[in-house]
C-alpha cells in the first residue's frame, strides 16, 4: 500500500512519527517548525505544513534566530525533543549557517530544511541563485557541510526514503548529533510520489546508555585510588545523561572537588560540599588554584575546550594524568587520558562501586573546605560591593541570583557576562543556568530564551543580554508576544562591546573600535545615546529603566507578577571588571608593533605561554 504524496507532505508526515525513548520514557521527538517562507519553500514544505496543524508551525522574525531557538530548546530538553528549521533559498537558507554551526559546536539535535535551487536545472539561474562556471552541482547550501553532522540534497522524491532515517539516526545520537540539514529543491519539494505506507509508521529511536569497557573502569578506579589531588570537571554530559544524582553521590562518598564548565555549570549545587565552581579562563579561584596542582583529573562529558583548560595552562602537575568518561569516543581521548567511552551516569555508578569506601586523605579535604570557603567570600564582597550608579556587571548578577527562585532559567551568550555569570552565579538547578559558551553567539540570548521558556514553559526565564548583542538580534521579542511566552529580558547597557574592549586593552590595542561613539576623526566622539528602553517598547515589550540596586530589585520583583515579555534596561559600568583568578587565555599578541603597550603586552605574553602543554604524555 501506498500513499500519493508530495516530497514536502511526506516529510512533514515522516517526523510526526518519529519518537524518542530513554529509561523507558518515549515521547514524540519533534515539537514542531519554525520558518519563514519565501519562493524556495512556500508551495512545498508551506503548503504541507498547512495540511498538518497538528505540527505546530511557528513564525519567526529571522533565520539565524529560528536555528538558536531550536538549539536552546533541545538543550532545555537535555536533546531528547528537537525543533525544525525551514527557510527559502539564498539569504534565508544561509541566514542559518551561523545557527547550525552553533548547535553542531555545542552537540544539540536541530533539524533545517532549506530551500533549494530547481534540480531540474532548465529555468537556472533562478532568483536567488548562486552560479559556478565549473560545476552546476553546487549551491548556497553546500555552506552548510562543514558546519552540519549529517548534509544531503534531494534531487527525486524517492531519496527521502533514505535520507530521513539517516538524519534521525545523527540526530538522536548523543554522541554524534548536531545539525543536519537536508537541502530540499523547490521543485522536488511539490513533486508527488508512491511512498509506501510503512515509511509513515510510528517509529521509536531507543537510546541506550552505553556502559564502558569493564577493564578500563577498573583501572580508572585504580588510579583514583592511588591520586592525592584528584579533580573532576563536570562537563555537560553530566547534565544531558542525567547524572547528576549519581555525580553529587560519588562526590560525597570520595571527597573528590567537582569544578564545572560551562555547559556543566549546575551539575552540582553551589552549597554542595565538593563543589568549587567554574574551571578555566572564567573560573573560580578554589577551582583554578586545585586544577593546577591536580594529579588526575576526572573529565566527566566535557570536550575540553580551551576555556576550560586555560589554553592549556591550567595543570601544571608534571604527572598530571586524565580519565576521561564520554560518550563520544572523540572526547574521551583527548589529553591522552585513560578512555571510558560509555554514558556518565551508568559508568559513574560503576566507578563507585568499585572504589567503595575510598575517600581523599583529610588533610585535602581540608583545604578544599578552606578554598571554598574563601570563595564564597568574594561572591559576596562583589554582589556587595557598590559601585554605582552605573552599576557594575557583578552587582547586577548578586540583585538577580538573590531575587530568582531556584528552578528560574538564567539565559545568555556573548560578551563579559558568561564570564562572569560562570564564576558568579550561584546555581540551585541543573537547568537553572543555560549558557551558549561553545560558540558564544551574540544574538542567541533572547531567541534562546524563547526556545528555553517553550520547552519548559513552567519555568520563569530571565534573559541576560549586553547592548551589543541586543542590537544584533532583538527581533525575537515580537516572536516572544507573538506566541504569547513570557520572557523577562534585563538588558546590560554599557554604551559598547565591554567584554572584547577589556581585551583590546590587556592586548596593548586600548579598546580601538570598541565603544558606542560618535565619530571625531576616529571613533572617539561623544557616547552615542541609544534609547533602548524605547526600542523594547517599539517591539511590544513592557520596560522598565534602574538606575540603582533598589530599582533593579523592585523592578525584578514585578516581572515575577506579570504575564508579558518585559525588559528592563539598567546601565553598568563599562570599565568595572570581575578578576581572572589564575588564569589565562591564549590570545596572540603583535610580535613587531610601534606601540609601546602592545610590546609590553607581547612580553607578557611570551611569558605566559611557557606554561602551555603541547603533548601530554601518556600514563597508562
Amino acid at each position: 500500500m501506498t500513499y500519493k504524496l508530495t516530497t514536502a507532505q511526506a516529510i512533514v508526515r515522516f517526523l510526526k512519527a518519529q519518537y524518542l525513548e530513554r529509561d523507558g520514557k518515549g515521547q514524540a521527538f519533534f515539537a514542531g517548525c519554525f520558518g519563514i517562507f519565501g519562493h524556495g519553500n512556500v508551495a512545498g514544505i508551506g503548503q504541507a505544513l498547512q495540511e498538518n496543524l497538528d505540527f505546530p508551525y511557528y513564525l519567526c522574525r529571522n533565520e539565524q534566530a529560528m536555528v538558536h531557538t531550536a538549539a536552546a530548546f533541545a538543550k532545555m530538553s537535555n536533546r531528547l525533543r528537537g525543533l525544525v528549521c525551514t527557510s527559502s533559498i539564498g539569504p534565508g537558507a544561509t541566514n542559518m549557517v551561523t545557527g547550525a554551526a552553533g548547535a553542531t559546536i555545542n552537540r544539540l539535535p536541530v533539524l533545517l530544511l532549506p530551500g533549494d535551487v530547481f534540480a531540474r536545472r532548465n529555468v537556472a539561474p533562478v532568483l536567488q541563485q548562486l552560479e559556478s562556471q565549473s560545476t552546476q552541482d553546487i549551491s548556497v547550501n553546500d555552506c552548510f557541510r562543514p558546519v552540519s553532522r549529517y548534509w544531503d540534497r534531494i534531487q527525486r522524491p524517492e531519496q527521502i526514503l533514505t535520507a530521513l532515517p539517516e538524519a534521525l539516526r545523527v540526530l538522536t545520537s548523543p554522541a554524534e548529533t548536531g545539525a543536519v540539514t537536508i537541502a530540499l529543491p523547490q521543485d522536488v519539494q511539490a513533486e508527488a510520489f508512491d511512498f509506501p505506507v510503512e515509511f509513515f509508521q510510528q517509529r521509536t529511536w531507543v537510546i541506550h546508555r552505553l556502559r564502558a569497557d569493564a577493564a578500563m573502569v577498573a583501572l580508572a578506579a585504580r588510579w583514583i585510588q592511588s591520586a592525592k589531588h584528584p579533580l573532576i570537571i563536570a562537563g555537560g554530559g553530566v547534565i544531558y545523561s542525567g547524572a547528576t544524582r549519581q555525580l553529587a553521590s560519588f562526590a560525597t562518598q570520595t571527597g573528590i572537588p567537582v569544578s564545572e564548565t560551562q555547559a556543566g555549570k549546575g551539575s552540582l549545587a553551589f552549597d554542595h560540599p565538593q563543589c568549587v565552581g567554574a574551571i578555566g579562563v572564567t573560573g573560580t579561584a578554589a577551582a583554578n588554584r586545585i586544577a593546577r596542582e591536580a594529579d588526575l583529573v576526572l573529565g566527566i562529558g566535557t570536550r575540553y575546550s580551551d576555556f576550560t583548560t586555560a589554553s592549556v595552562t591550567a595543570f601544571q602537575n608534571p604527572g598530571v594524568r586524565f580519565i576521561n568518561i564520554n560518550v563520544a569516543e572523540f572526547d574521551a581521548y583527548k589529553h591522552a587520558s585513560l578512555p571510558l567511552v560509555g554514558d556518565a551516569a551508568v559508568t559513574i555508578e560503576e566507578l563507585d562501586k568499585l572504589l567503595g569506601a575510598h575517600r581523599v586523605d583529610e588533610f585535602y579535604r581540608q583545604e578544599i573546605a578552606r578554598l571554598r570557603a574563601e570563595w564564597d567570600s568574594e561572591v559576596d564582597r562583589i554582589y556587595n560591593r557598590r559601585v554605582g550608579p552605573p552599576l557594575s556587571q557583578g552587582e547586577v548578577i548578586g540583585v538577580l541570583n538573590a531575587a530568582l527562585e531556584p528552578k528560574d532559567v538564567v539565559v545568555c551568550a556573548a560578551g563579559s557576562l558568561p564570564g562572569d555569570l560562570h564564576k558568579l552565579w550561584r546555581s540551585r538547578d541543573p537547568k537553572g543556568y543555560h549558557l551558549d559558551y561553545g560558540y558564544s553567539c551574540m544574538g542567541y540570548e533572547i531567541a534562546g530564551g524563547l526556545g528555553v521558556k517553550m520547552a519548559d514553559p513552567s519555568r520563569e526565564v530571565y534573559v541576560l543580554v549586553g547592548d551589543g548583542s541586543y542590537l544584533m538580534m532583538a527581533q525575537e521579542i515580537v516572536t516572544a508576544l507573538q506566541e504569547h511566552v513570557k520572557l523577562n529580558i534585563i538588558l546590560l547597557d554599557n554604551h559598547g562591546f565591554s567584554s572584547i574592549g577589556g581585551l583590546s586593552r590587556a592586548c596593548g590595542s586600548g579598546g580601538f573600535g570598541t565603544e558606542y561613539r560618535f565619530r571625531d576623526g576616529g571613533l572617539t566622539g561623544a557616547p552615542i545615546p541609544v534609547d533602548f528602553a524605547a526600542n523594547a517598547a517599539s517591539l511590544g515589550a513592557q520596560v522598565v529603566r534602574a538606575k540603582t540596586r533598589e530599582e533593579l530589585a523592585g523592578a525584578v520583583s514585578n516581572l515575577k507578577a506579570g504575564n508579558r515579555t518585559s525588559v528592563i534596561v539598567v546601565e553598568t559600568d563599562y570599565n568595572e571588571r570581575i578578576p581572572g583568578y589564575d588564569s589565562w587565555w591564549d590570545v596572540p599578541i603583535a610580535e613587531v608593533s610601534a606601540m609601546e603597550s602592545v610590546q609590553q603586552a607581547r612580553q607578557r605574553y611570551a611569558e605566559a605561554r611557557k606554561r602551555e602543554q603541547f603533548y601530554w604524555p601518556s600514563r597508562q
